[in-house]
C-alpha cells in the first residue's frame, strides 16, 4: 500500500504477516481485465473488517480473488500462515474460509435442510450438531427446513446462505452485500446476527453497500477506490474522518 493511500493508522507489515487472512500486493481480474492493482489487507483472528467504497471499486472482486473466483494475476494471499493465491474454491474451504456471494448464494430447488447440507458435503460424516448450532442461530430455519430455498424470502435466503457457510465451522465468514435487497427493517436484524457470528468467534470480512452502518459495527475498515486501497483505520476513525464522509458516506 503506497504512502498516499493510507489515512490514520499505519499499516502494520508485521500484524498482516501473523494474521489470519493476508492480502499483499494483489493484482487481479477477469480475463486480461486488471481490476484490482497492488490491494493490502489484512483480518486478524476474531476481528471485524468491512470494505466499503463506491459502485465498481472492485470490493466483491477482493472477495472472490481470495476466494479463487477471479483471474489471479500477482501478490500473495495467505490464510493460516498458508498460501491459497491462485488455488480453486474446493479447495479454499479445506483451509477453513467459508464465503456468500451476493447473488444466487442458495439452491432454489432443495429444501433449506438439504441446503445446509450441501454446506457439509467435503466431510466423510454429516455434522449434526453443526446443524442444531447453525438452527440455533436462525430459528427461523429450523421452522422451514422442509420448505424449498427458491421460495424463502430475501431475508431468509440470505440467513440460510450464511448458515450454509458456516456448517462447517469456518474461521473466517466473508460476506459479500449481506444487506441487499432487504427490506429496511430487517437490515438491522442481519447486522445483529453477523454481530453475534463474530461475538462467537468467527472472524469476519464484509462488503457492504450500507458503510455507515458497517463502519460503526466492524472493527477495522477499508475503502476502496479503482481497484485500489484509499483508506485503511478503524471503522469508527473513517466514520469521523471529515473527506471520508465527503467523498464516500454522504457527508
Amino acid at each position: 500500500m503506497s504512502q498516499g493511500a493510507r489515512a490514520g493508522t499505519e499499516y502494520d507489515a508485521e500484524t498482516a504477516a501473523e494474521a489470519l487472512l493476508s492480502v499483499r500486493s494483489l493484482d487481479a481480474g477477469y480475463g486480461d481485465l486488471q481490476i484490482l492493482t497492488d490491494v493490502d489487507l489484512f483480518v486478524s483472528e476474531e476481528e471485524y473488517v468491512t470494505i466499503v467504497g463506491p459502485n465498481g471499486a472492485g470490493k466483491s472482486t477482493v472477495m472472490k480473488s481470495i476466494f479463487g473466483l477471479t483471474n489471479y494475476m500477482a501478490g500473495h494471499i495467505d490464510f493460516g500462515g498458508e498460501s491459497i493465491a491462485g488455488k480453486d474454491p474446493e479447495d479454499i474451504i479445506h483451509y477453513g474460509l467459508g464465503y456468500v456471494p451476493q447473488n444466487e448464494n442458495v439452491f432454489a430447488g432443495l429444501t433449506v435442510e438439504e441446503n445446509l447440507e450441501m454446506g457439509a458435503y467435503i466431510l466423510d460424516e454429516f455434522p449434526d450438531e453443526a446443524l442444531e448450532r447453525t438452527y440455533e442461530r436462525f430459528p427461523i430455519l429450523r421452522e422451514r427446513s422442509g420448505q424449498k430455498a427458491g421460495t424463502l424470502s430475501g431475508g431468509q435466503r440470505q440467513m440460510l446462505a450464511m448458515g450454509r457457510a458456516l456448517m462447517l465451522d469456518p474461521d473466517l465468514l466473508m460476506l459479500d452485500e449481506p444487506s441487499a435487497g432487504l427490506a429496511p427493517d430487517l437490515v438491522d436484524e442481519m447486522f445483529d446476527r453477523i454481530d453475534r457470528i463474530n461475538d462467537a468467534g468467527t472472524a469476519v470480512l464484509m462488503v457492504e453497500q450500507n458503510a455507515k452502518e458497517a463502519l460503526r459495527r466492524c472493527d477495522r475498515g477499508y475503502v476502496l477506490v479503482d481497484g485500489q486501497n484509499r483508506y485503511v483505520d478503524s471503522g469508527d476513525a473513517l466514520l469521523a474522518d471529515e473527506q471520508v464522509r465527503q467523498d464516500f458516506l454522504g457527508g
